[in-house]
């Protein structure tokens, strides 16, 4: 006797969860250590802006159920306004718009993609720049979820059919 376990699969296999940061570059005689959220674009960032050290001045992280979520990463003084406007196959079509305070000091469309962070050069602040940083994660919950039903149905020798939404 077989069994089929029908699975549900959002349209890109997963939820996405994007963090999104403000971050101030700057050079520094000694440098603080790059935050955590930033340890695998550390590289990257040092050969795009020429900058030393990088602070975390604001963050959020949205999970992404249906591409069209919005959210805001704020800091004492800037804020990041993220408009999801929807999936496509590279990743998500965004309007951003960065304030300062309650002005708008820039405001663009931009596509985030899902295998690439989206690093956007702001303001100078003080010393520093300000920067606006984007990056898609697998949604670690999500994942686990479907690998732990995954994993309960191996293990029932049941075998699994994907259904998309």
């Amino acid at each position: 006797m077989f069994f089929t376990l029908a699975i549900s699969v959002a349209s890109a296999d997963a939820e996405h969860l994007v963090w999104s940061g403000l971050v101030i570059a700057e050079n520094v005689p000694q440098p603080a250590p790059i935050p955590p959220e930033l340890t695998t674009l550390e590289q990257t960032l040092k050969d795009l802006f020429g900058y030393n050290q990088f602070e975390v001045i604001g963050q959020s992280n949205k999970t992404l159920k249906t591409g069209e979520e919005d959210w805001l990463a704020n800091s004492k003084y800037f804020g990041l306004h993220v408009d999801a406007r929807g999936e496509n196959d590279a990743g998500y079509t965004l309007n951003l718009k960065l304030y300062k305070e309650n002005d708008v000091l820039l405001e663009t469309d931009a596509n985030l993609s899902k295998s690439s962070p989206l690093v956007i050069k702001g303001p100078q602040v003080g010393s520093g720049q300000l920067l606006l940083v984007l990056v898609v994660k697998d949604d670690e919950q999500a994942h686990r979820r479907r690998h732990a039903v995954l994993d309960c149905a191996s293990m029932l020798g049941v075998r699994t059919t994907p259904v998309t939404r």
